[in-house]
């Protein structure tokens, strides 16, 4: 029997986890990495939020986790008895409660106090409604293409009628993180004829309420089907194809279908439902993106301005690569190779029509948000995990270009604005009145930008390497230990000497200086940037003082003592807890990525045992509740470190192809594979509710005396681990 057919997880998944306490993520319908979605609007510059009261509206794009405000909302739709007094959308909202409210993979329904039922759906590049009226109501529908979500201007509109059951239009909004403005075409269409029509607005202008209103006779539902396109209004049109000629029960099935598809690649065991549905949901907000850029005739806007076409391949948008390089990247290589080919084409794509690698990629422009080189570690993966076949000089060479050297002024993209010191003497120097492109620059955290820098070198000396290129390999290996030169023996804190210090220009240490503070680190402290030298953990041993003293050290980091006695309330009440709290802080953060890592340094060093109790305490963050996923979840890597956790293994080292293993989740997970083969992972008598450590493990039948798995020997394994609740 097929595994997968035979598997359902559809049902197991919450899409409303995440919904609160900054999670970001929306609720409503979407397909696997799809480019429009179905879902509410309230006053969250995110889009929904769990305790809002209010439905402004039901938009058809969204970004899931992210963190900026400016995201989303467009073209939002909302179903009312008649026309509003205001046709601002903070005042038509609709209430609604809880009751009856339906969140599930490629499905919403909520039931408005109007006693309007609205249904969501949606196919990969359409997001579809289904509006059912009390009888009595005069049935309306307000497009609503002036606003978006709250925090998200519209610099201009348009909408006009096609016929008469078709609207289409643009909305001209600002991109991601203060970026620039881009353009949405839409195509709206509906199941029913117009009974009556009209405008608020005007047809097209610059920022401004603007929208279409129609009215249908009273009767039988109305669905509306939106797509939306980056290319023209003809993609938007073409992209309705994909709805069109179906009921709005028959895509709801079809999209169902696809979802269990996708979700069916991880099949794990577990008698606490609760237990499943976080670990489902987890791994469906992995699958919602990066988003699908092509339109259905595979033309895309470049980063160049101009259309291209994607010939026998899937151009992605939406790379927040400072985050999801460290986990999502590679658990999406592993599961679906083909979507990570994908994106490995879409990454060169646009270095190719925009002249650099991006760093945080908004529909067709980066927003130079963030700091540091991931699209290195980023691409280096995909190369390890076999995206990059046939294409591996030329990823290469862009990855060299980016690592050598600095876009020019004219260029949109900042690069490694560091580089010039840091090739020089190695090292980012910190400096505040450094100009930007966007929203950050590196030597505006020069510190942190340093260290990531390193470990992106190191990752491609292993590239290097592989490809050949060994004067290249030697040089980037020595440039990867670039973090040492950060480290002043002499500065103390908590009863620990040694800490990563920012620099000048001059090289003189950046002072005053706290290892706790601001200065010289994005979105954390030298507390937990000291952790982001995994490619030399013998170096920072040393500089630590020996394994003894950096075990010690990581003991104080995570409340290790409290955290036997409690792991629950340590990670709560003793670790990091706002999701924004980055500063004037000493413990791990379980809530951003600088630290993710950290609890498997622990088996890198040599106390194994420590990385899975503190790996049990993380996992207590996440729970079946709209506030259960960790700071944001920035589209998708906060959900990405869970799968890989429960699973019983992490990518700590990017390039390297190797997972460090921790005590897994669940008493039996298999991994199918898309090329035929499973990994199962096995774990007799796993129990969340404790502390379990691996007393020995059998990979294939054979004892595996290492702390680590390569790729290599992962496709096709058997991992049996042997718990025990005693340490050491």
């Amino acid at each position: 029997m097929n595994p997968v057919a035979a598997f359902d997880p559809v049902g197991a998944v919450d899409t409303f986890i995440g919904t609160d306490d900054e999670g970001n993520t929306f609720p409503g319908a979407s397909a696997p990495f799809g480019m429009a979605h179905s879902s509410p609007i309230g006053s969250h510059y995110a889009g929904y939020r769990y305790d809002d009261p209010v439905i402004r509206g039901f938009g058809h794009f969204f970004l899931s986790g992210a963190g900026c405000w400016e995201q989303g909302g467009l073209v939002s739709v909302l179903p009312t008895g008649g026309l509003p007094g205001s046709f601002d959308h903070r005042r038509y909202g609709a209430a609604y409660t809880h009751d009856g409210e339906v969140g599930e993979p490629g499905y919403y329904r909520v039931v408005l106090r109007s006693g309007i039922a609205v249904e969501c759906t949606a196919t990969t590049r359409t997001g579809v409604e289904r509006f059912t009226f009390p009888a009595g109501t005069a049935p309306h529908v307000l497009v609503n293409v002036g606003q978006a979500n709250d925090k998200e201007p519209v610099f201009a509109s348009s909408v006009r009628v096609v016929d008469d059951r078709t609207l289409a239009g643009t909305v001209t909004a600002q991109a991601f993180c203060g970026g620039r403005a881009y353009t949405t075409y839409f195509t709206t269409a509906f199941d029913r004829p117009f009974r009556a029509t009209g405008n608020w607005g005007g047809a097209e202008g610059r920022a401004g309420l603007r929208g279409q209103w129609v009215r249908f006779d009273e009767g039988a539902p109305v669905t509306a089907a939106t797509a939306v396109s980056h290319v023209d209004a003809e993609g938007a049109a073409g992209n309705l194809a994909e709805a069109r000629g179906r009921s709005f029960d028959e895509l709801r099935a079809a999209v169902r279908e696809t979802w269990r598809r996708e979700l069916g690649c991880v099949e794990v065991s577990s008698a606490d439902a609760d237990d499943l549905t976080v670990f489902y949901t987890a791994l469906y907000h992995v699958l919602l993106q990066p988003l699908t850029g092509s339109d259905a005739d595979g033309r895309y806007r470049g980063f160049d301005d101009r259309v291209h076409r994607a010939d026998g391949w899937t151009y992605h948008e939406y790379f927040s690569l400072w985050d999801t390089y460290r986990a999502h990247n590679q658990l999406l290589a592993l599961l679906r190779p083909g979507r990570a080919r994908d994106v490995a084409r879409s990454v060169l794509a646009i270095h190719e029509q925009g002249g650099w690698l991006p760093r945080w990629a908004y529909a067709n422009q980066e927003t130079n948000t963030m700091t540091g080189d991931p699209v290195t570690p980023f691409l280096v993966d995909l190369w390890r995990f076999g995206a990059l076949e046939g294409l591996e000089e030329r990823a290469y060479a862009a990855l060299r270009q980016n690592s050598d050297s600095v876009p020019p002024p004219s260029s949109p993209f900042e690069g490694r604005a560091g580089n010039p010191t840091y090739l020089a003497r190695g090292f980012v120097p910190h400096d505040r009145n450094f100009p930007k492109k966007g929203q950050d620059v590196d030597p505006h955290h020069g510190a942190s930008a340093t260290m990531e820098y390193a470990l992106a070198d190191h990752s491609l000396s292993i590239m290097a390497a592989g490809l050949g290129h060994e004067a290249d390999a030697v040089a980037l290996r020595r440039r990867g230990l670039n973090h040492r030169v950060l480290w002043d023996a002499a500065i103390a804190d908590r009863g620990f000497a040694g800490f990563p210090r920012p620099r000048l220009a001059d090289g003189s240490w950046l002072g005053p200086f706290s290892p706790r503070g601001p200065e010289g680190f994005h979105e954390g402290t030298a507390w937990q940037y000291q952790w982001l030298a995994q490619q030399d953990v013998p170096g920072l041993v040393a500089l630590l003082g020996g394994a003894a003293a950096a075990l010690g050290r990581l003991d104080e980091f995570f409340a290790y003592p409290d955290l036997v006695a409690d792991p629950a309330g340590t990670a709560r009440g003793k670790w990091v807890v706002g999701p924004y709290d980055y500063y004037d802080q000493h413990r791990y953060n379980p809530n951003n990525e600088p630290d993710l890592h950290v609890p498997w340094m622990y088996a890198l060093i040599g106390q194994p045992w420590k990385t899975s109790a503190v790996v049990r305490a993380a996992q207590t963050l996440f729970r079946a509740a709209p506030d259960g996923v960790t700071g944001n979840d920035d589209l998708g890597q906060m959900s990405a470190w869970y799968v890989f956790s429960a699973l019983g293994l992490y990518p700590v080292t990017p390039g390297t192809g190797r997972f460090v293993l921790n005590a897994p989740r669940f008493g039996r997970a298999v991994v199918h594979l898309e090329d035929g083969r499973d990994v199962v992972v096995a774990a007799d008598g796993a129990d969340p509710a404790k502390l379990q450590y691996t007393r020995s493990l059998l990979r294939d039948g054979v004892p595996h005396g290492e702390v680590w798995v390569d790729l290599a020997d992962l496709r096709g394994a058997r991992l049996e681990h042997r718990l025990t609740e005693e340490p050491g």
